[in-house]
């Protein structure tokens, strides 16, 4: 399989970080919906990020879709979105606030860096809808005091969350004072700690 796009993007990133999880190999390269749309668009029609170009040569080009698609390679108890309801629907509502979070930080970094005049409505909107969020997901993770979201074992839903404050925190600096949210910021702090998360991981680069 090849996963194309750059680890700054929390979408990126957290297929980057499950693909490692599972043992699953991968070729990464690291093009830039930006200064490489052509070559992704060969892939992508949409020249977005991440896409994942299977072994028969499909492509998958969404970062939900893709997680999905590889919790189905995996038997029950090793995928990381649960299967079974209550547990399946609490976890995608958790990785659902996290990537919504993450598409307002990317909508706010455009308006405020590619428009010669950002809109004052658009701006306070995007930080409006990512207080928000991180206000809903510090309660919800204060309600768990284990090292995880869910259970004993790291999820999509923990992944989703420590990827997105990573991005808001290096796209948006000084934005969001994590000591707001001691919860969210001892989670990002455990996993980023992980071998993992340091392996799968670059410096944000701004788009040009």
């Amino acid at each position: 399989m090849i996963l194309i796009g750059q680890y700054d993007s929390s979408f990126v990133r957290r297929v980057g970080i499950a693909l490692t999880l599972y043992g699953l190999p991968f070729e990464h390269r690291p093009w830039s919906s930006f200064g490489d749309a052509g070559q992704i668009r060969a892939y992508n029609p949409l020249t977005r990020v991440p896409t994942l170009v299977l072994d028969d040569g499909e492509a998958l080009v969404d970062s939900h879709m893709i997680l999905d698609y590889l919790d189905g390679l995996m038997p029950a108890d090793r995928a990381m979105f649960p299967r079974t309801e209550p547990d399946r629907r609490k976890a995608l509502r958790i990785a659902a606030l996290a990537t919504g979070m993450a598409d307002k930080a990317v909508a706010l970094f455009y308006e405020l860096h590619l428009h010669e005049k950002p809109s004052d409505v658009w701006v306070g909107r995007c930080r409006a809808q990512i207080e928000a969020a991180l206000a809903v997901l510090e309660e919800e993770r204060a309600k768990s005091a284990g090292p995880h979201w869910f259970g004993g074992r790291i999820g999509h839903a923990d992944i989703a969350v420590a990827c997105a404050l990573r991005h808001l925190d290096d796209a948006h600096p000084g934005l969001v004072s994590m000591d707001a949210y001691p919860a969210l910021k001892a989670h990002a702090a455990r996993l980023e700690a992980m071998p993992v998360f340091q392996t799968i991981s670059q410096p944000f680069v701004a788009p040009a």
